[in-house]
């Protein structure tokens, strides 16, 4: 375990941050676009401090087969492209929402009810968005 000291010196900036240009990115939109996934919005979350991520993906599917459908096809694309393996996935046994984190973008596929629910926009709602149809 790193001394304390060691943790305080490190900064935002020694991180290399990612855009709407990077490949992982790129993918993730291709992946859940080919899956039909609906109401597709990206925030951008890097100049919020609190914030865990650079980005979040947030798309939406009616039936919980497009939303595994959805949710393979990113792990595929990103893979493929990418050579990454998410770090961490939730949500994949009810798939009233699945959340897929790669560490500096998480992806956030959703049941209409559910994102209805938890309105992650309205929550982030200082981060600039984008919509990607």
């Amino acid at each position: 375990m790193e001394p304390l000291s060691v943790l305080q010196s490190r900064t935002k900036s020694s991180v290399t941050r990612l855009s709407r240009n990077s490949k992982i990115f790129k993918a993730i939109i291709k992946a859940v676009q080919d899956k039909k996934a609906e109401h597709i919005i990206s925030l951008d979350l890097r100049k919020i401090p609190e914030a865990a991520a650079d980005f979040f993906v947030v798309c939406q599917a009616s039936s919980t087969t497009q939303i595994r459908a959805i949710c393979d096809s990113v792990e595929d694309e990103v893979k493929k492209v990418c050579g990454e393996a998410p770090y961490k996935h939730e949500g994949r046994q009810a798939l009233q929402w699945v959340l897929i984190d790669y560490v500096n973008i998480v992806v956030h596929v959703m049941h209409p009810d559910a994102r209805k629910f938890y309105k992650l926009e309205e929550m982030w709602s200082d981060a600039a968005s984008q919509i990607h149809e």
